[in-house]
């Protein structure tokens, strides 16, 4: 074949593809395009997009619908900030080795989904807050469970725990792992102790998470993370909170400070009460009171007199608007007309007087 036909030959079949690309446009059909990333987010919803309060895109609704938004518990976040402090102390007593505990993070989520997202192996450790009259979960990772095995029963330092998966947990393992259980649930209670005095009781001990469900899967919770490191060895200690387990006392956790009080200002209390001390109040000296008819009142004209049966010297009554206060007797000083109060009355409430 020569070069003039093989010419030919390219030429037939770059007409013939472009006769076929737009054979495809006429039929609404356009060639496959590689999207980039900005193209994917704009897509799925993930740009900046709509602000709150504007309509979102389908999209944007299937994916944000399992996400929990609730109102933060800023005292809440102080509590697991102590419960971290105590926890460090408490555990290196416990396991007579340098031991630091840290927080990852704080987070709101349903309850369904954390089950779903535990990883396995793991000792799911249910527990009830005996005041509140509820319960929670605490979750020890299979890292966390060797590791601990390991110091108490005489682990060399400098070595990582040797874990052994697919075998059920041994007595003597979730022996240990209770006794870490029982620590941290004090350790907790003490670190509600300066908001509202709460006992947290270990109640059973887990490891499917179907057994260990403490409450609706749609319910939201919140989730606190702990990392505890032990030199080369440690794991993570998972605490979970149902929003119903903390209602009893989410006043007390919605507070920025503690000691706060919700509708009410100490400072202003005080400042309101030393005004009202120089507050200028109109007293009346009730000198007689008579029942009349409506019809003798209509009829009284100007030059009319009435007999008051208050005797010079006679007992009156001496009020602020309809509150009787006292009891006096009239006089007479520097040629005025004087009350000399003698006793104070009681005082009756507001719902006995109308």
């Amino acid at each position: 074949m020569s070069g003039s036909d093989e010419q030919s030959d390219e030429d037939l079949a770059a007409a013939w593809g472009a006769e076929t690309d737009a054979d495809q446009a006429v039929d609404g059909v356009q060639a496959a395009r590689v999207l980039n990333q900005a193209e994917i987010d704009n897509l799925l919803g993930f740009d900046e997009g709509p602000s709150s309060g504007e309509a979102r895109t389908g999209m944007q609704k299937i994916i944000s619908s399992g996400l929990v938004s609730y109102e933060r518990l800023p005292m809440l976040e102080i509590v697991f900030d102590r419960l971290v402090r105590i926890m460090s102390t408490s555990l290196r007593n416990f396991t007579s080795d340098n031991v630091e505990v840290g927080i990852d993070n704080i987070l709101s989520l349903r309850f369904g989904d954390y089950l779903n997202s535990i990883p396995l192996p793991a000792m799911l450790a249910v527990f009830k807050a005996e005041e509140w009259d509820n319960q929670g979960l605490m979750v020890i990772d299979s890292a966390m469970i060797y590791s601990i095995v390991d110091v108490l029963l005489g682990g060399r330092r400098g070595t990582a725990a040797m874990r052994i998966e697919g075998r059920p947990y041994t007595t003597i393992e979730r022996t240990l792992v209770e006794r870490l259980i029982q620590v941290v649930l004090a350790d907790l209670s003490t670190s509600f102790d300066p908001l509202c005095p709460v006992t947290f009781r270990f109640e059973r001990l887990e490891v499917n998470p179907r057994f260990a469900t403490i409450s609706r899967l749609s319910n939201a919770a919140i989730l606190a993370r702990l990392r505890i490191d032990m030199e080369d060895r440690g794991g993570r200690v998972e605490l979970l909170l149902p929003y119903a387990t903390l209602e009893p006392v989410r006043e007390l956790l919605l507070q920025q400070f503690m000691g706060e009080k919700f509708g009410r200002d100490s400072i202003w209390e005080t400042h309101l009460a030393e005004q009202l001390w120089h507050t200028d109040v109109e007293l009346s000296v009730v000198l007689d009171e008579q029942v009349m008819r409506l019809s003798d009142v209509i009829s009284l004209k100007p030059g009319q007199q009435l007999l008051l049966n208050t005797a010079p010297g006679g007992a009156v009554s001496v009020r602020c608007g309809p509150v009787a206060l006292f009891e006096g007797r009239m006089g007479q000083k520097n040629n005025n007309v004087a009350v000399k109060i003698e006793r104070e009355l009681a005082r009756t409430p507001a719902s006995d007087r109308f």
